[in-house]
């Protein structure tokens, strides 16, 4: 049920607060607030929330921190909001575990889409059960959890965000299959509007850093030069 899932807003601008607050309210998601990066923490540890909508500029603590900080502990979605000049800071967002930006100024309309799409990839396709859907993808060294959001390599789990799994689960759920960039980001993202390729190299390359052994010479998640990545691998068919 929607009003059980609960969304913290962190932004030093009253009125975006305020705003986006509102918007969310009518979708009859609980909602809190915060002006800015210290208090945003506080109320972190204080609630256990669905979602996270971050301010990148924020006073006493930044949005870039916060997420860091954050991402150490939880793996729910973390959107920021940036500036159009700030191209820089959402490379980096992305690079610590940011799932989404959204820039400013931007679409109320568009940010409760995201939001929507964020949470139905993360709560409702996270425990979506049924015989006919398959729960577990098992691959030499490797076991991806579809409904526990996990995924094992030689026995030691790896911590992913929302972001970095749906990723991962959608290659390898197509294994051997090529994918381009905007393939890619209109199946993880859910949106056919890719505003340049940071979004999902960054990704690609933090997925990289955690599932391989040798992210410069990866064996799982694969370049295909000119055209865009495949999950190589077989299926452990024991």
């Amino acid at each position: 049920m929607q009003h059980d899932i609960q969304i913290l807003i962190a932004d030093d601008d009253r009125e975006i607060r305020e705003l986006v607050k509102t918007y969310l309210e009518r979708e009859t998601y609980r909602i809190d607030a915060a002006a800015d990066g210290e208090e945003a923490l506080r109320l972190f540890e204080a609630h256990r929330y669905n979602l996270i909508l971050l301010d990148l500029m924020m006073p006493k603590v930044d949005g870039i921190e916060v997420c860091r900080r954050l991402r150490m502990k939880t793996n729910v979605p973390i959107l920021m909001l940036t500036a159009k000049d700030q191209e820089i800071d959402k490379v980096l967002g992305l690079s610590i575990g940011a799932d989404d930006y959204i820039t400013k100024p931007f679409s109320i309309h568009e940010l409760v889409a995201r939001i929507k799409a964020h949470l139905r990839r993360f709560l409702v396709l996270g425990s979506e059960s049924g015989s006919q859907r398959e729960t577990v993808l098992s691959f030499k060294n490797m076991t991806i959890h579809l409904q526990k959001y996990t995924v094992t390599r030689a026995g030691e789990e790896i911590t992913l965000t929302g972001k970095e799994f749906e990723l991962l689960k959608f290659l390898a759920s197509h294994p051997e299959q090529v994918f381009t960039k905007t393939q890619l980001f209109r199946q993880v993202w859910d949106s056919d509007y890719l505003e340049d390729d940071n979004t999902v190299m960054v990704h690609i390359r933090k997925l990289r850093m955690k599932i391989e052994e040798d992210p410069s010479d990866p064996k799982w998640i694969q370049t295909v030069w000119g055209i865009g990545y495949k999950f190589a691998g077989d299926k452990d068919e024991a």
